[in-house]
């Protein structure tokens, strides 16, 4: 198409090679799962919405053991993963009267806090361009 190197033929090469951004998956590996009864959630989050309404999720059927979950397209950048194993499949993560979770639940790196969820930072992995993988162990 383009015999010699021209600007238009640098900006459509451009365009053919970086028109879309490099995404990522994540596999998630969940353990210990005690039962096969309800949901194993997975979420990841940017620091703006940790905790909150992530970006990305997925829900799959119980079943005991280690669970691997992977979340697709997740662009490269810094991001928490959480999961937690939704034992009577109501879609939220259950607490006590005072609370606290009563369904078990982790977060990447293996963070946690004495009171209350882990900072951002603490939970925070590094996605690039390619497959990344996120161990969590629920407690």
């Amino acid at each position: 198409m383009f015999s010699r190197s021209t600007p238009a033929a640098c900006a459509m090469l451009a365009i053919l090679l970086c028109g879309t951004a490099a995404a990522a998956s994540i596999e998630v590996r969940v353990s210990p799962v005690a039962d096969t009864g309800g949901t194993v959630n997975v979420a990841v989050c940017d620091r703006e919405r940790f905790l909150k309404q992530c970006a990305y999720s997925a829900a799959v059927p119980a079943r005991a053991g280690e669970m691997k979950v992977t979340i697709d397209g997740v662009p490269a950048g810094t991001w928490a993963v959480l999961a937690y194993h939704d034992a009577n499949a109501n879609s939220k993560l259950d607490r006590s009267p005072i609370g606290m979770p009563t369904e078990k639940y982790g977060f990447s790196r293996d963070a946690r806090n004495m009171f209350g969820p882990p900072a951002f930072d603490k939970a925070a992995i590094e996605v690039g361009d390619g497959p990344a993988v996120a161990p969590i162990t629920l407690r």
